[in-house]
């Protein structure tokens, strides 16, 4: 029977520091791959730190990074859209604060240091996907509901990638343009990178998130659960991280 534990996690990077949340399960003997996850433009809320518990229930070390700072969080779409376009602002500097959560997750004493993946969500979709294309050493990644466009290199930039890409897109989704879809697999295409866009058939943005209705008719915005788009789209990131960490 699982044992799942958790600890918050100081670390610095980008000039900030950051607090992470790692979830794993204290009845499995010795080290275990990790999995990062990327919060949505809310920040690091309990969402994703739910997502590190699940993957600890795999067998993972999940590890819900902060790339706000001080585990910041927004009450309401305005702040939320601050805090995103502060961080988009700088590119280098959130490549920086991703990395300082690999670093960090990396010297756990739980974690298998060569076996890492990143899933992200929204937001942090793309910001997982731009890792990838920017060549960080990650076994795989997946985004969910993610901003595509910043899975896309900037001319003359990008390296090589070595992650397996997944992205989960809703075909309903208002927020992220087919241009993005177009501009992201072109991209892709252009470096010969292993990834697969699945198109999830009557998902609005924000599927995979029990909060998304609630927060949709809150705030007038077009988002949604999809209680099947979210299941299926997890089972298939289970096939994926089972075959990148056995490669």
């Amino acid at each position: 029977m699982a044992e799942i534990q958790s600890k918050e996690i100081s670390y610095s990077g980008d000039g900030i520091e950051m607090t992470g949340y790692l979830a794993w399960d204290a009845s499995q003997q010795g080290q275990r791959p990790g999995v990062i996850i990327v919060h949505e433009w809310w920040g690091r809320n309990d969402y994703p730190k739910k997502r590190a518990e699940m993957l600890a229930e795999l067998g993972y070390a999940g590890f819900a990074l902060d790339l706000y700072g001080d585990a910041t969080t927004a009450a309401n779409p305005d702040e939320a859209g601050g805090l995103m376009n502060g961080l988009l602002e700088d590119l280098p500097g959130m490549r920086a604060r991703f990395n300082a959560a690999f670093a960090a997750l990396r010297e756990q004493e739980v974690v298998d240091s060569n076996n890492i993946a990143a899933i992200g969500y929204c937001l942090g979709g793309g910001v997982v996907l731009h890792m990838a294309r920017y060549g960080a050493d990650l076994k795989a990644v997946g985004s969910f509901h993610g901003s595509l466009g910043l899975g896309v290199a900037a001319e003359g930039e990008g390296g090589e990638v070595t992650a397996r890409m997944v992205a989960y897109h809703a075909e309903g989704d208002q927020f992220v343009p087919d241009e993005q879809l177009e501009a992201l697999s072109a991209d892709l295409d252009s470096v010969g990178a292993d990834y697969q866009v699945i198109q999830l058939p009557g998902a609005l943005h924000g599927f995979s998130n029990p909060m998304a209705t609630t927060n949709g008719q809150k705030y007038g915005l077009p988002l949604a659960h999809n209680e099947l788009a979210d299941a299926a789209s997890w089972a298939h990131l289970q096939l994926v991280l089972n075959h990148a960490f056995a490669a």
